[in-house]
């Protein structure tokens, strides 16, 4: 399993030239269900997503979660994340998960996320869409978990 972990001044997902999910404040979580994960990782995963702390307190200190700020969290399935290019120029994507069973992971890890946040602070793609996101990264912060 990986995340990307982006902080945001805002997101919004496309799909067919429509927005689709929008946040503002907040974290862009973009998800990867990789071959040999096991649902007990999607709990660590949705904590970690949920409480790490890159936001900056009063003195500049990266030292709040999405949650402490009453943020927002914009999940998007990415299975590109699995790709790896030792050889060659064209990634190799066999070591994603297939995808009905990524797609019930994916959902797994959103419920596990709203169980932290709240319904109302978890906004979505669309599992396997075509999407296009218009990101506005504060910082930029970027966290690579895996």
């Amino acid at each position: 399993m990986k995340c990307v972990v982006q902080r945001v001044d805002s997101c919004k997902v496309f799909i067919d030239d429509d927005v689709y999910s929008k946040i503002d404040k907040g974290v862009l979580v973009l998800f990867c269900a990789e071959k040999g994960d096991d649902y007990d990782k999607i709990k660590w995963f949705a904590d970690k997503c949920t409480n790490l702390r890159i936001f900056s307190d009063e003195n500049g200190k990266m030292s709040l979660s999405v949650k402490d700020i009453d943020g927002e969290m914009m999940i998007v399935s990415q299975f590109t994340l699995a790709g790896v290019v030792k050889k060659g120029r064209r990634p190799d994507f066999t070591g994603a998960m297939e995808p009905e069973l990524a797609r019930e992971f994916y959902e797994k890890f959103v419920e596990e996320c709203k169980k932290v946040l709240g319904d109302d602070k978890i906004k979505t793609g669309v599992f396997a869409a075509s999407m296009k996101l218009d990101i506005l990264n504060n910082g930029p912060v970027t966290i690579i978990l895996q």
